[in-house]
């Protein structure tokens, strides 16, 4: 069961990197492009929307979010651009970290205790 985990999540991996490459790919249609951007921008941050140690919340952008938005890019590119990014992606051996999205991830975090810290001090 593990060998087969350790499978999936590999190629999880290569899909997110596969669009990650067709999202810049000059022949992808624009809005594929936003989306795929969206998608991999979030899926190789660093930081989750919900972090993972938030009880059932912290696996749902990855169990449910996650594969969505995956499912929707992929079913924008067309099939010829996503076969040659996978093959691409394979081939690659590092994946990219993006540090924007995990700085507006970062952001929106600050900006909520920020509203929550506020409301307390006025309450007080």
């Amino acid at each position: 069961m593990t060998g087969k985990l350790k499978t999936k999540a590999k190629q999880l991996k290569t899909q997110v990197l596969a669009v990650y490459l067709a999202g810049k790919h000059k022949d992808t249609p624009l809005g594929a492009k936003i989306l795929a951007v969206i998608v991999t921008a979030y899926a190789l941050s660093p930081i989750d929307l919900i972090p993972d140690f938030i009880p059932v919340l912290g696996y749902l952008d990855d169990l449910i979010l996650l594969p969505l938005g995956m499912y929707l890019v992929l079913k924008m590119i067309p099939e010829d651009i996503m076969e040659q990014c996978r093959t691409e992606a394979a081939a690659m051996e590092d994946k990219p970290k993006n540090y924007a999205a995990a700085l507006v991830i970062l952001l929106i975090w600050i900006s909520i205790i920020t509203v929550i810290v506020l409301e307390i001090i006025e309450v007080i």
